[in-house]
């Protein structure tokens, strides 16, 4: 079966990407350690010997080739090749040396808001579980610049086991392009840069999938996680994506993760951007003992949340809330176990062994 975007074979976009992905490493692994943009282990790490951390360079690269070769050019389009740029410049200093977190913070909102106000990508009315909220022009550009900066933390954070950020987003180009076959909207740029994304971060994944042979860095990991949010916007103007619950839904653990890594810190008394080894993939990994096992899990947890949103658009809307009701109480069940807001139980246990 032979599926056409534009004029252009499913299959073409995404083997030029993943194969321009896949090379472009190479090359980008040689740039970070000339110029030392290089991930030193210490206590907080999993890894103990320096690493290369750029290799969110090569997936930006692959993403240019895929827009030069297949996305058409226009206005939204600019704006998120001008955000991008933004992100990417401030990935690249980050990597080589550390940037404040305000700053940071500063030139996603920038980049935000020219995706926002200049591409007029914004939330027009939300509809969440059916119901539609509808808000005034100004609420709706505050909240979609919010929703940006929000997914690119999301998946920064997350950003702390081999091949987890480039795993999961690509999971959510997958679905979103599944998504636009099943709804018949083949043509829009959502699914156009889904499919150029799923590429560029598969050809990345074949080098930074356990044990990793560079990391995706600042630079990859907010781009990666802007791309989504950007995705997401254009999905709900085309209506593949029906409800804003169904982003939500897919990119579920990275948001779980981001909660309760706030809500955490602000119960320890310490700042929100503080950093720790309590996310929940380091809690998976104590279970485990194995960062591939680890991932993998992620992976088919990630997997099962996009198996619901893909149902949920689909139509079969109670199956797939009780669905989402199972895994939330299932995630419930984590938080109570393990150490993710509060340490209780493997504190306990170094105790009893002492």
């Amino acid at each position: 079966m032979n599926y056409e975007v534009n004029g252009f074979s499913v299959y073409s976009i995404v083997l030029v990407t993943f194969i321009a992905s896949l090379l472009l490493v190479f090359l980008v692994k040689k740039v970070a350690v000339h110029i030392n943009a290089m991930d030193i282990p210490n206590e907080r790490k999993i890894h103990k010997v320096p690493m290369p951390r750029l290799g969110g360079l090569a997936v930006f690269a692959a993403f240019l080739l895929g827009y030069m070769l297949y996305a058409p050019t226009t206005t939204q389009m600019i704006s998120v090749l001008i955000g991008g740029f933004i992100i990417i410049l401030t990935g690249i200093v980050d990597d080589i040396n550390s940037v404040p977190a305000k700053y940071k913070f500063l030139f996603q909102i920038i980049a935000a808001a020219i995706v926002v106000l200049y591409g007029k990508l914004y939330f027009k009315d939300l509809t969440i579980l059916g119901f539609t909220l509808t808000f005034p022009t100004w609420v709706n550009i505050l909240l979609s610049i919010f929703f940006i900066v929000a997914i690119i933390n999301a998946i920064n954070l997350i950003d702390g086991l081999d091949g987890l950020s480039s795993g999961i987003s690509s999971i959510y180009f997958l679905t979103i392009a599944i998504l636009g076959f099943a709804r018949n909207s083949l043509g829009g740029l959502d699914v156009i840069l889904s499919l150029i994304m799923l590429g560029s971060t598969l050809g990345f994944l074949f080098h930074n999938f356990p044990p990793a042979k560079i990391f995706i860095g600042d630079t990859g990991s907010m781009f990666l996680g802007f791309m989504i949010a950007v995705i997401a916007l254009l999905g709900y103007k085309v209506t593949t994506i029906t409800s804003i619950i169904i982003p939500l839904i897919i990119l579920f653990i990275p948001i779980f993760d981001t909660v309760l890594a706030i809500v955490r810190r602000l119960l320890k008394h310490e700042s929100i951007g503080h950093p720790d080894k309590e996310h929940f993939h380091h809690q998976l990994l104590r279970l485990t003992s194995s960062p591939t096992k680890t991932v993998l899990l992620i992976y088919l947890i990630n997997s099962i949340f996009s198996v619901i949103s893909i149902l949920y658009v689909l139509g079969d809307n109670k199956q797939a809330i009780a669905m989402y009701v199972v895994m939330m109480i299932f995630f419930l069940y984590l938080v109570l176990k393990t150490n993710i807001l509060y340490e209780h139980q493997f504190k306990k246990k170094k105790k009893k062994k002492k």
